[in-house]
């Protein structure tokens, strides 16, 4: 498997995925700004939304898009404990936190990072992500892990997702339970082979 990433972007959840899974898989930087990727190919005809993550299971066929990705790699290594089986009212609690990670977290960041985006409009955006997290941080009151007791592929998306904090001005402190599993997740080995291997170790 190849996974197409950008360093410190979303694409950095299924990279963690993958190593959590014990998967065996080449990693390709991609430029976004060029389309390139680091062997020099067109990325638009890999993935012709041009964003990352992209995953290509064998030659010709790829996975786009994190959730859907996240959870591709959790069914191809059952053991790891990533997702719960198919069909499992667990594996649908996990559907609905990728979701809402994905439109109500994700794409909360996503304006804060062009500096074109009108000052209100900033404002605007802070105030409901600060409301997304306050959900997030009653439901890790309830365990360590998002989704209770277990690290699951919702894990790796919320901590790279709420890593872009201090880029955009927002200050998690008021979010103590999410403070300690960001440092929680930091900690796992795989995690931190996953920022070595993106050049973003501290």
């Amino acid at each position: 498997m190849r996974l197409y990433y950008g360093p410190g972007l979303c694409s950095q959840a299924p990279h963690i995925a993958l190593r959590e899974a014990g998967l065996a898989f080449d990693l390709v930087k991609v430029d976004l700004e060029t389309h390139r990727t680091e062997d020099d190919r067109d990325y638009l005809a890999i993935n012709p939304a041009g964003y990352v993550p992209a995953l290509e299971i064998e030659p010709g066929v790829v996975l786009t898009e994190g959730p859907a990705i996240l959870q591709y790699v959790a069914d191809r290594s059952p053991a790891s404990g990533l997702a719960p089986a198919n069909g499992s009212p667990e594996r649908y609690r996990l559907q609905s936190w990728l979701n809402f990670i994905t439109s109500e977290l994700h794409k909360g960041y996503s304006p804060l990072f062009k500096p074109e985006t009108p000052v209100e409009y900033r404002r605007q955006a802070l105030g409901l992500l600060g409301r997304r997290l306050a959900i997030v941080e009653q439901a890790l009151a309830r365990g360590p892990f998002i989704g209770g007791r277990t690290f699951t592929v919702a894990d790796a998306y919320l901590f790279v997702v709420t890593g872009w904090s201090g880029f955009v001005g927002l200050d998690l402190a008021p979010f103590p339970n999410l403070v300690a599993f960001r440092a929680r997740v930091a900690a796992r080995p795989m995690v931190k082979a996953a920022l070595t291997a993106e050049g973003l170790a501290r």
